[in-house]
């Protein structure tokens, strides 16, 4: 597919930094349930958040361009972004950020599917989402304490748009976030963050595994 041209590139990009440093990073710490004393600095969230949603706005631009699409795959990076911070910080994903990013995700699919006329596409979305929340589900019945109810109800609104364009693309994001999650672990543990019976938060390698399948596998 032709890339985008650089202006819109970095006019994209420039709004991510924008979106990253004031709403996104306000949304974030507002659901974050930390004692104060505790939080991570505003300005180093704000800073997290800013340059992060620039980078995945730079490069979904680049690779999409102005496709229809693009706007759903906006609105899940920047709010990957946001959910990736509060786990990070607290080990959880609220449902207070979870569910209004499934409704903003499944609504912009709307129009994308109706400017390009793929109608069909939406069943796959659904289909992708439901499909992502019961494996994640069945993973939680299996082994609670490495897949929290977050991670699997996270699977909803990441589901959407990997399903939105095939099985390819669905199965190349789930497999990339186990992918990105074991690569973290391996090191989290050679450096000590972790022990062997200690947890690494896995909404950040959920939002990167759908990120890289993404921008690889784009049309």
């Amino acid at each position: 597919m032709p890339l985008a041209p650089v202006a819109l590139v970095v006019g994209a990009a420039l709004l991510g930094a924008v979106l990253g440093w004031w709403p996104l990073a306000a949304w974030t710490d507002r659901n974050i349930r930390r004692d104060p004393t505790e939080r991570m600095p505003l300005r180093a969230l704000r800073a997290w958040s800013a340059g992060t949603t620039a980078l995945l706005f730079g490069l979904l631009t680049w690779r999409y361009g102005l496709d229809p699409v693009l706007p759903a795959l906006l609105a899940l990076a920047a709010a990957g972004v946001a959910l990736s911070i509060v786990d990070l910080t607290e080990k959880r994903l609220p449902n207070a950020m979870v569910f209004p990013t499934l409704l903003v995700v499944a609504v912009l699919l709307v129009p994308a599917s109706a400017l390009t006329g793929d109608w069909l596409a939406l069943a796959w979305a659904a289909a992708g989402s439901a499909g992502m929340f019961l494996f994640y589900f069945v993973l939680a019945l299996i082994s609670p304490k490495a897949m929290g109810m977050g991670d699997v109800k996270f699977g909803l609104p990441l589901g959407l748009p990997l399903g939105w364009f095939g099985w390819v693309m669905w199965i190349a994001g789930l497999f990339g976030a186990f992918l990105i999650g074991g690569i973290v672990a391996i090191v989290a543990l050679a450096l000590r963050r972790v022990t062997l019976k200690g947890s690494v938060p896995f909404g950040p390698s959920m939002v990167a595994g759908a990120m890289l399948a993404l921008l690889l596998l784009a049309r």
